[in-house]
Formats: C-alpha cells, sequence, structure tokens
C-alpha cells in the first residue's frame, strides 16, 4: 500500500536503510510464527472433528460405490434368474423372484408365472398390489375375461373402474369389455352408448373401433 508522502507528488518518500529491511524481514517472520501458531492451536483445538468428518465423508463415499455395485450385480442376478426361470418354465422360480425384486421386474415375473401356471391367485395379487399400473390393469382384464360369466354387467364396470382412465393403455379394451358385458346381459342400451363413444373416439386404436363397429 501507498504511504501518504508516496501519494503526494510534492514529497518524496524516504529510501529505506539496511535496518528497515532488517525490521521488515523480523516482522514478516514473526507474522508468519503468529499464523503458524494459531494453526496449529486451530488443528490441535479440531483435530478430532475435523477427523471425524473426513472419515464420515469417507464412509459415505465408500458406501455409495458399494451400493451401487450391489444394485447392478442384483440387477444382473434378477435378468439371468429370470431368464433361467422362463428357459425352464418354471412357475415357482418366477413366483419368487417377483416376491424379491420390484417395480416392473416382480411385476413381469408374477405374470409370467400366471400364464405358465394359470393360477388366477397370481392375478388377484398383482391387480391389486402390482408395482405399475400397466400390469395390474393388464391383471383385471384378465380376470374379466376369466371370470366374467359370473358377474354382472355393473360388477365388470365396478372392477374395472381403475382402467376406465386414458393413462391406461387398457383403457380401450376395457371399456369394449364392459359394452360386450352390459350387451351380453341385454341392456343393448347401455353397451351401445360405449361403443358410439369408442367409434366416435379420434385416438381409439383401429382394431377397438372394429371391433365396435361389429358389435352394433
Amino acid at each position: 500500500m501507498a504511504t501518504m508522502l508516496e501519494r503526494n507528488k510534492k514529497v518524496k518518500a524516504p529510501k529505506k536503510t539496511r535496518e528497515d529491511y532488517a525490521e521488515d524481514a523480523l516482522y514478516r517472520e514473526v507474522w508468519e510464527e503468529v499464523n503458524n501458531e494459531k494453526t496449529q492451536r486451530f488443528l490441535k483445538k479440531y483435530s478430532r472433528p475435523l477427523i471425524a468428518g473426513a472419515l464420515a465423508i469417507l464412509i459415505v463415499a465408500t458406501g455409495i460405490q458399494i451400493g451401487v455395485h450391489s444394485h447392478r450385480a442384483a440387477k444382473i442376478a434378477a435378468a439371468q434368474n429370470y431368464e433361467t426361470a422362463i428357459e425352464n418354465r418354471d412357475a415357482n422360480a418366477l413366483a419368487a423372484l417377483a416376491e424379491n425384486t420390484s417395480g416392473a421386474t416382480s411385476d413381469l415375473a408374477l405374470f409370467q408365472a400366471y400364464l405358465l401356471d394359470g393360477d388366477v391367485n397370481k392375478l388377484e395379487k398383482l391387480a391389486n398390489d402390482g408395482h405399475t399400473r400397466d400390469f395390474r390393469d393388464l391383471a383385471r382384464i384378465h380376470i374379466v375375461n376369466i371370470r366374467g360369466d359370473k358377474m354382472s354387467a355393473d360388477d365388470v364396470e365396478k372392477y374395472l373402474a381403475p382402467v376406465d382412465t386414458k393413462k391406461s393403455p387398457y383403457y380401450y379394451t376395457a371399456r369394449l369389455t364392459v359394452a360386450q358385458k352390459y350387451l351380453a346381459d341385454g341392456n343393448r342400451d347401455a353397451g351401445m352408448k360405449i361403443l358410439d363413444k369408442i367409434v366416435a373416439d379420434k385416438n381409439a386404436p383401429q382394431y377397438v373401433v372394429a371391433s365396435a363397429a361389429a358389435l352394433r
């Protein structure tokens, strides 16, 4: 920083003598010693928290790496077990895999187990507790196809109510199924009302529209 003398152009700053330089060097040395002493006191005072914090960061980072590796290994093992169960047509292995996994993998394994052994209880579990909407809705459609003859049209419509949304990929199939049931029960007006809506829906798949038109 410029001294007052240096800022004043009319007054020249005096040249430093050897003693001045020696004093500056001594000052710097003392300042460094003070700073070092403060640093040592700080480290001594907070050494345990600092070490604990460093260890905590290390443990967390290691845990994350282990978790990622374990998750990846579990996914690979699940895929291998699924492939083996399909090759062996082992419904029990698929059901066990469904219990020990989650998400769409679990739902797919449980649905495949039903296809192999025809156990409707698996479908009911999937319809009620499935992890994904797609498989829950698919299970309900299959249950109606199996038990629909023993259900009234109103019961079918209520059972398929969760599928009665365009967020479901089986929305149009469910509506067509309900219409068919109303027609089968002799309630033509209710059945035709649903069929007319399907035919008029520009977003309805062509095969569903064709089926609805054939029933009118």
